[in-house]
C-alpha cells in the first residue's frame, strides 16, 4: 500500500512519511506540539517551500555553481568525521555495580547540607525590631509586620527567604536561624545589615541522597568520562598513524 500524498510541490511528492520523519527530528517536548493539525499544516507548508527552494536552485544553476559544490565537499567531511568519531564511542556502557561502587567511593558528591527555611524582617535598629517583635507578640501577622515594615525585599513575599544552607547568609544570621526553634520568633539579631527578626519555618538536617536518586547523574558522569577517555585514546593513535604537524599561531 503506497504512503498518503499530501502534497506535489515542483514535481515533487511529498508523503506522510516524509512529513513525520520531519517532525521525529524535532526535540521531544516539541513533537507533542507538533502533533496537532495547526502545527502539522505549518510543518507542511516549510516541507512545500523546502521543495520549490530545491527546484529554483537547480533551474537557477546553484547546484552547479562552485560555492555550492565547496559547501557540500566541507558538509561531506564534517559528516564523514561525525560519523568516525560516533563509532569511538557509542558502544561504551557502564554497569550498575560500576555505578554503586562510585557512590560508595565518592560520598562527598552526594551529601545534602543542613537547610533551613525562614522568613526575617530587617530594620535599621535594634529599637525598631524590638517594637514590631512586641507588636507580632500581641497577634500582628510577621508575613504582614514584613511588609508594613522591612527595608529588605523579601518584603514583597512577606519576608520569606527560602531555603538555604550555611554560607549562604551573613554569620550572625546564620547563626540564630540554624540553632533557632521552629515557629518561634528570634532577635532582634545584629548584623551588618541593620537589625532582623527570623521567623523560622522548617529545617532539614544533612543527609545522604540514596543511590536510586542518583544513579542516573552518576551513569551519565561515568558514561561521559569513558566516552571522552576513548575519544582522547583514539585521536592519540590517529595521531601517531597519520601524523600531525602542530604549528605556532
Amino acid at each position: 500500500m503506497s504512503e498518503k500524498i499530501l502534497a506535489v510541490a515542483a514535481g515533487h511528492e511529498i508523503t506522510e512519511g516524509e512529513l513525520n520523519k520531519l517532525i521525529s527530528n524535532y526535540p521531544p517536548e516539541q513533537q507533542i506540539y507538533m502533533s496537532s493539525p495547526q502545527a502539522k499544516q505549518q510543518v507542511l507548508e516549510q516541507l512545500i517551500a523546502f521543495h520549490l527552494f530545491h527546484k529554483m536552485a537547480v533551474e537557477d544553476g546553484i547546484t552547479k555553481s562552485q560555492e555550492y559544490e565547496e559547501m557540500v565537499e566541507k558538509v561531506k567531511v564534517e559528516l564523514a568525521s561525525h560519523m568516525a568519531a560516533t563509532s569511538v564511542i557509542e558502544g561504551i556502557q557502564v554497569s550498575e555495580e560500576e555505578e554503586r561502587k562510585f557512590y560508595q567511593e565518592n560520598p562527598d558528591m552526594f551529601q545534602e547540607k543542613a537547610q533551613v527555611s525562614a522568613k526575617h524582617i530587617l530594620v535599621e535598629t535594634k529599637e525598631q525590631a524590638e517594637s514590631i517583635a512586641k507588636e507580632v507578640a500581641q497577634g500582628l501577622n510577621f508575613e504582614e509586620a514584613a511588609k508594613n515594615y522591612s527595608t529588605c525585599p523579601s518584603k514583597d513575599k512577606g519576608g520569606d527567604l527560602g531555603w538555604f544552607t550555611k554560607g549562604q547568609m551573613v554569620p550572625e544570621f546564620e547563626k540564630a536561624a540554624f540553632e533557632g526553634e521552629i515557629g518561634k520568633v528570634i532577635g532582634p539579631v545584629e548584623t551588618q545589615f541593620g537589625s532582623h527578626l527570623i521567623l523560622v519555618e522548617d529545617k532539614k538536617e544533612a543527609s545522604v541522597q540514596p543511590f536510586g536518586q542518583v544513579q542516573a547523574k552518576i551513569h551519565q558522569q561515568l558514561i561521559q568520562g569513558r566516552q571522552q577517555e576513548a575519544y582522547d585514546t583514539k585521536v592519540k593513535e590517529l595521531e601517531a598513524a597519520y601524523g600531525v604537524e602542530r604549528k605556532e599561531a
